[in-house]
């Protein structure tokens, strides 16, 4: 029965806020600066300014300093709260979808009818969780620090949930050792796939700041712990990702010389000097010669409106990028250690190249045959990450070889005059590269509608994955350090080879090009170079001229004609152009000049019938 005198209470709802918006208010009261300021000269010309007091020494309040605070606490308060990362996931994606392995023991939780209620976790409630989520029973995974040693959530051939693993790196915070342990739960020996990790920054710039920290931090303590960089930062970042690099510092000096000049958009000097109160000027003029560090301008930047902050870090970051992209063409990018996944991989040469004479440790020189599969962009995830058609999404095609790419907007550079260069990113099933605009528009390159490009896309997707890709590969292993400088100096690349059977091996890439100066430099008589009918793809891949074999005077090299890259035969004898146009070229007259071409859709056996 019911007590009609005393009825029952209406069922309690909870309406409660979690968010640090205390501490903020708490800091503005406290520590916003509301006091008057008076200026005055000391002993040595320099201006100084200390706080006002009355008679009584009490301190001078500036009224205008105070309404500011206020309505500022008035407007905090308003705001509706922000929700925690964590809590914002499951409230999105429902209690019953998301593991949940923290070190909470309470938390709130929403039910269907978005009324809140508190729920209780017991100590067992993080395994039941892990589990939940390896059974594939909730395919959403939420860990922190506490969830983040001793248990493993990748890919397990023994689990039920075999999906690859999209880990999402969120709030690394500072220590590099803890990423790390995080980073590891997901990447783990016999998983069936390997995880995709993502670092999640929002919109403003200066956020960067902390990944760029975390950037170097991992491959710090990679390089410590592993002897290999690779180790730490997992290829996470590119190297224009890092703030404190050689390159970032570099452009920071440059950045500041710009600045003074009046060539950057974003800012002027005065205004850079007004809100930062960075001394970069001297008495006489001119900047100074000790200029802010990396990370002491970067901290001033941080305290700038978002927008003006924003548009300094799109201009520096386009220095960066400048500096990377020069060291990339060079050969100098220095990106630590590669990893070629590939399905198998035989020996078909091994030279030996020194042994050293106290240790005995060998250095030697293989050729190795690596069959892996190709992993095209397919169409359909090209269509979610850009709008084809569109104005910023242009379906392009190659006039020559037939191939189409997808042209988006690339960021810009920055020279050093200030001058700024346009680019735009062509990106293709198999691989992606960044064009100048000017460059783009003298190019073969031309628009097709969106209803081709998609028929041509998925050609060369269906063609890539038709069968295994089969390619040679030159590495230098063993004793590295004594040859390091012995060994071309161009486009230096240390790589793991490692096949599906766990086989691997790492040394320093040898590209086909430079094996015979490695050769004679070792004085090695038993390697060749590359056979006649492979000339004409390494000297079109490579661009750089070959000599025919068994012809000591002809060079073959690739030279630009009319917009189409052809193959050129120079160091020709003038009474022999009959006997080349038999083997199967052709003469040009350029300039008054005669010059001896081979088709390039014939080139193998072009070549290999004149070395003969």
């Amino acid at each position: 029965m019911t007590n009609r005198r005393n009825p029952a209470p209406p069922a309690a709802t909870l309406d409660i806020n979690c968010d640090c918006k205390e501490y903020v208010i708490d800091y503005l009261a406290k520590s916003f600066p509301v006091r008057l300021m008076q200026v005055f000269t000391d002993d040595e010309g320099n201006l100084r300014s200390e706080a006002m007091s009355d008679t009584d020494g009490k301190p001078v309040l500036c009224p205008r300093a105070l309404a500011a605070r206020d309505g500022l606490i008035e407007q905090l308060c308003a705001l509706p709260p922000i929700a925690t990362a964590l809590d914002a996931i499951i409230e999105r994606f429902g209690p019953d979808a998301v593991a949940e392995v923290t070190g909470r023991s309470r938390r709130l939780v929403a039910d269907s009818r978005g009324q809140q209620r508190l729920e209780r976790r017991s100590p067992g409630a993080n395994l039941a969780e892990a589990q939940a989520f390896m059974d594939g029973v909730k395919r959403v995974l939420v860990f922190s620090d506490a969830g983040g040693t001793g248990r493993s959530y990748h890919a397990d051939l023994g689990a039920r949930n075999r999906e690859r693993r999209v880990h999402f790196l969120l709030e690394p915070g500072w220590r590099a050792d803890n990423a790390i342990q995080g980073l590891g739960r997901t990447n783990r020996t016999n998983q069936a796939s390997a995880p995709l990790f993502r670092p999640v920054t929002t919109d403003v710039r200066g956020e960067r700041r902390f990944i760029s920290t975390i950037a170097r931090r991992l491959d710090s303590l990679g390089a410590l712990t592993r002897g290999q960089r690779q180790t730490g930062g997992q290829n996470l970042f590119d190297p224009a990702d890092n703030l404190e690099s050689d390159y970032a510092r570099d452009a920071l000096v440059r950045w500041f010389h710009l600045l003074y000049g009046g060539k950057l958009e974003a800012v002027t000097f005065d205004r850079f000097v007004r809100q930062t109160g960075l001394r970069l000027e001297n008495p006489d003029g001119g900047l100074t010669d000790d200029l802010p560090t990396i990370q002491r301008w970067l901290n001033r930047v941080l305290a700038m409106p978002i927008a003006l902050q924003n548009a300094i870090f799109d201009e520096y970051l386009a220095l960066i990028e400048a500096r990377v992209e020069a060291a990339r063409e060079a050969g100098t990018l220095d990106l630590g250690l590669e990893t070629l996944a590939v399905e198998d991989f035989r020996v078909l040469a091994d030279e030996l190249l020194r042994t050293d004479p106290v240790s005995g440790a060998e250095t030697r020189l293989l050729s190795l045959e690596a069959e892996r599969r190709l992993h095209p962009l397919r169409f359909e995830r090209l269509a979610k990450l850009h709008e084809i058609g569109s104005t910023f999404a242009r379906p392009m095609r190659n006039d020559r070889s037939g191939h189409v790419a997808l042209c988006v907007p690339a960021r810009r550079l920055l020279a050093d005059d200030g001058s700024v260069v346009e680019r735009r990113r062509l990106l293709r099933p198999l691989k992606s590269a960044n064009w100048t605009c000017d460059a783009l528009a003298e190019s073969l390159w031309t628009d097709i509608d969106a209803a081709l490009f998609e028929r041509l896309w998925r050609a060369e997707v269906d063609a890539a994955e038709a069968e295994p890709v089969t390619e040679r590969v030159h590495l230098a292993t063993g004793l590295l350090l004594p040859v390091w400088k012995r060994l071309p100096g161009d486009h230096v690349r240390v790589t793991r080879i490692a096949a599906r059977d766990g086989r691997s091996l790492i040394g320093r890439g040898i590209s086909a090009d430079d094996i015979v100066g490695v050769a004679q430099a070792f004085g090695i008589g038993s390697i060749s170079g590359p056979s006649a009918a492979e000339l004409a793809e390494l000297v079109l891949a490579t661009g750089k001229p070959q000599p025919l074999a068994s012809h000591d005077a002809l060079i073959v090299k690739r030279s630009l004609v009319g917009r189409q890259q052809r193959i050129e035969l120079t160091g020709f004898a003038a009474g022999r152009l009959d006997w080349y146009k038999a083997k199967g070229c052709f003469t040009e007259i350029i300039r008054y000049r005669t010059r001896l071409f081979v088709p390039v859709d014939q080139a193998s056996a072009v070549l290999e019938a004149i070395a003969a």
